[in-house]
């Protein structure tokens, strides 16, 4: 196989469709290196960047996977032949083993194991498992796809929240909700399994060559439904409203079982089941489940996350900062940004979770409190962009030593954020440009907030630590030098972000189980170990394979 890469091709060629991109690259590669259609076996996409460097030369960057009739004999003099004329260090012979889902083997296990919640990390541990033949069962305390899409269509609606179903629990976790962005900053090689088991699932094609992938909130639960499906056809069981409620424990601190709470047609039932083995990815909202592990003596620490607001610009204004002439064109679509700023203080800010075209979500999970989260569609065609704005919450900033004191913070701060938005879930709002100077805010400028239980206009400051709000005020000016117009005066703040990461962490030992706790599996962005869809998911297969690894000794 051979790769080609920095493959630069003109915005004017281009039509934004897939079928267009494919053929213009190919036809590019003919030409430069001599070639026929007849000699190309197969041809790939691998990866596709937009470099705007250059507001006036914006274009698009592709690398490419070419295989040749003839094989690796044929290949080998191509690149002789290249290496006559001329040297092209673009051009390299690949030769890779790509990650597969281990074989089935018989397990050790006595009891089938337990993976708790339904979001990346879980999905994937259950599948690892199941595909390996160890029969998981997963259960989620939220419901399926479509229940659940409708819960949340009730809250925004009405306001009545199903704290057990919600923008952050269900089928799919939080990620579900929050436009299905594939980036990651980590690096590993199940990266590219975890982006092809999306596709058979449903995802688009695109994300396994675009460099910023993202599948969008519309599409994301037919894929997650499918990849339950799945599971559930190599052997697992996923149950859903079903609530981990209790840890057992044996006399030797290990596991021995635990206790649930399953709904149906809105009859609870309890239940005991044993296991030895269970893997705990339940999200970083499940805070009663921190709270259990707390009492159960379970090893935690406090871990460092951040808080802010969610802000919002008009998406016309993005594009232009972003692409200069291009903007709007076809083949670039809605514009993304990623900002950071390093303050004299010692402290920084910086976007999270950003959505091109996107809206603001209402994402609370508990009776009496706000927070904020954004989601695009797949085609990011939304009047707004969004993103976090947010600064980190240090161990150090908490009292005492309480392990849960994160936990407290947060919701401290979501019940401000209730009280000062009136009630019914509304959220406060307020202008950049009120907010930089310290002064509330009485209506919307030519941004309009998309939170959907509505907003009320005064001033988030209240709802967020003092040092939060310094940091955000400090650096919100030293962004818009970076990237054009993001401190306009009237983008919307609207409070608060608090669920962007666990403020707690489950420890865990190298073999990944809890260091005080053998057979509980502490897993995914809940237990501290991930930052987002790719590097949960990659950790639940990480940890299936540790446990799989358990039951072949």
């Amino acid at each position: 196989m051979i790769e080609i890469s920095n493959i630069a091709i003109p915005l004017g060629t281009l039509d934004g469709t897939v079928e267009s991109e494919k053929h213009i690259v190919e036809q590019h590669v003919l030409k430069k290196y001599h070639l026929t259609k007849a000699q190309i076996a197969s041809f790939e996409l691998r990866r596709r960047s937009i470099d705007a460097r250059k507001k006036s030369d914006v274009h698009l960057m592709f690398t490419v996977r070419i295989a040749l009739v003839g094989g690796k004999e044929k290949e080998r003099a191509f690149l002789r032949r290249l290496a006559h004329h001329r040297q092209d260090r673009n051009v390299r012979t690949v030769d890779e083993v790509p990650p597969r889902f281990p074989q089935r083997h018989t397990s050790t296990l006595d009891e089938r194991p337990i993976v708790v919640g339904a979001g990346c990390a879980g999905l994937f541990c259950a599948l690892t498992l199941a595909e390996a033949g160890l029969s998981p069962l997963l259960i989620e305390r939220g419901d399926d796809a479509e229940r659940r899409t409708t819960r949340v269509s009730r809250f925004n609606e009405t306001g009545l929240l199903d704290t057990e179903s919600n923008i952050q629990f269900g089928l799919g976790g939080a990620g579900t909700f929050s436009d299905g962005k594939l980036q990651t900053g980590t690096k590993s090689p199940l990266h590219r399994l975890i982006l092809e088991t999306f596709v058979e699932a449903g995802a688009p094609e695109r994300i396994l060559w675009d460099a910023k992938p993202h599948v969008g909130s519309d599409i994301l639960p037919h894929v997650v439904t499918n990849i339950v499906h799945r599971i559930e056809e190599a052997g697992g069981e996923v149950r859903f409203r079903c609530r981990l409620d209790d840890i057992y424990l044996a006399q030797d601190g290990s596991i021995s079982g635990i206790h649930v709470t399953q709904e149906h047609e809105g009859i609870e039932r309890g239940e005991d089941i044993a296991a030895h083995e269970v893997v705990l990815a339940c999200g970083h909202s499940a805070r009663d489940v921190f709270e259990l592990l707390h009492k159960k003596q379970v090893t935690l620490e406090r871990k460092t996350f951040a808080m802010g607001a969610r802000i919002e610009h008009l998406q016309t204004q993005i594009d232009k900062a972003q692409y200069g002439p291009a903007a709007g064109h076809l083949a670039l679509g809605a514009a993304p940004y990623k900002l950071v700023s390093h303050l004299p203080s010692g402290r920084s800010a910086f976007s999270f979770c950003m959505c091109p075209g996107g809206y603001v979500v209402a994402a609370a999970s508990e009776e009496g409190g706000v927070c904020t989260n954004g989601m695009s569609l797949s085609d990011r065609a939304g009047t707004n962009a969004n993103a976090g704005i947010l600064a980190n919450v240090f161990p150090e900033d908490l009292p005492g030593d309480d392990p849960l004191a994160g936990l407290s913070l947060q919701r401290s701060c979501e019940r401000k954020a209730f009280e000062l938005g009136g009630g019914a879930y509304q959220a406060p709002a307020q202008l950049v440009g009120d907010f930089l100077k310290g002064q509330p805010s009485s209506a919307a400028g030519t941004v309009q907030p998309t939170y959907p239980r509505g907003v009320t206009w005064s001033t988030i400051e209240p709802a967020l630590p003092p040092y939060i709000a310094e940091t955000l005020r400090a650096a919100i000016p030293q962004m818009g030098k970076h990237l054009k117009g993001f401190d306009v005066a009237d983008a919307v703040l609207t409070g608060v972000e608090t669920r962007s990461s666990s403020p707690v962490r489950v420890v865990r030992e190298k073999d990944g189980q809890s260091v005080s706790t053998r057979g509980l599996w502490p897993c995914g962005e809940g237990a501290g170990y991930a930052g987002g869809i790719m590097s949960a998911a990659a950790d639940g297969i990480s940890c299936a394979e540790h446990l799989i690894r358990e039951t072949r000794e």
